[in-house]
């Protein structure tokens, strides 16, 4: 039996430490007559305001948990709690992996979309929309269409959306993996400006562990199909963070070697696996 639920509370003193915004219990996912096992018994709390990341080899159910999350799948076992601090808000938006714009809109016109679609005020949309384009530096381009973009700046148009709508969660599926490592880590210098300023409680998916280290508080390590916690890995570099100086110091390769090692044991069995359903 598979339980969701949303509750909503006061938000709580800042003495205290933040409570937990999302909280898994024997989740499990299953699909077709086969009963195939994406996601198998993960147990997961994050607390308010954490930069909470997801790792693993592909197909071991990362972006199943995320859209579960999402509340775009359903669960076929276990519970979800999901603490919501102000149902005025969203409760979450997503980024999606590679280019998720409407073609047709401006872009001022994407990033104003879920607003309107909540149906906030025009001079609310204009205020908050002009304040993240500025922020991100794209304001000046904010008649242009996506087409007259580049590919890390829609990125950045589709981060835009996700937080000027205010969401209490940010759910994000491998934004960058189609960027080249220029725009990466522009990006990634970017979000985490962004992040710093808001504080939302993020689930960020991703294949690159480099990554995962740059942004994360936190890391879950996932295993090959089915999808099971291998390990969680608390990240102790201090914010802000800056991404050059981070990636030179030490312990940043240490911690990525560390979990690599965790990972490159799935990947070598996710591709076993892969080799013999052909």
């Amino acid at each position: 039996m598979a339980v969701v639920s949303r509750l909503n509370a006061q938000p709580k003193p800042t003495a205290v430490p933040a409570p937990m915004q999302i909280s898994l219990r024997g989740v499990r996912k299953y699909f077709g007559a086969s009963g195939f096992v994406a996601v198998d018994g993960v147990d997961i709390d994050i607390p308010q305001g954490q930069f909470f990341v997801i790792v693993g080899p592909s197909g071991c159910g990362k972006t199943t948990l995320l859209r579960m999350l999402a509340g775009l799948e359903g669960l076929s076992e276990g519970t979800m709690t999901i603490n919501r601090t102000d149902p005025s808000r969203p409760e979450n938006s997503m980024v999606f992996q590679g280019d998720s714009l409407f073609p047709w809109m401006t872009v001022f016109d994407n990033a104003a979309y879920g607003l309107r679609m909540r149906g906030v005020p025009e001079t609310d949309v204009r205020e908050s929309v002009q304040l993240w384009l500025e922020r991100i530096g794209l304001w000046r381009f904010r008649d242009r269409f996506p087409s007259q973009l580049s590919g890390g700046m829609r990125q950045r148009v589709s981060i835009v959306r996700a937080f000027a709508n205010d969401p209490e969660i940010l759910l994000m599926d491998e934004p960058f993996s189609a960027l080249d490592e220029q725009n990466k880590m522009v990006l990634h210098e970017e979000l985490l400006r962004i992040w710093e300023a808001s504080k939302k409680t993020v689930v960020f998916i991703t294949h690159s562990v480099d990554e995962a280290v740059t942004l994360g508080d936190r890391i879950m390590v996932m295993t090959a199909n089915p999808g099971r916690e291998k390990a969680m890995i608390d990240v102790p570099f201090p914010r802000p963070r800056n991404v050059l100086e981070l990636r030179h110091q030490p312990a940043y390769g240490d911690l990525v070697f560390n979990i690599w090692e965790q990972l490159r044991e799935e990947v070598q069995r996710a591709r076993a696996n892969a080799e013999g359903d052909k």
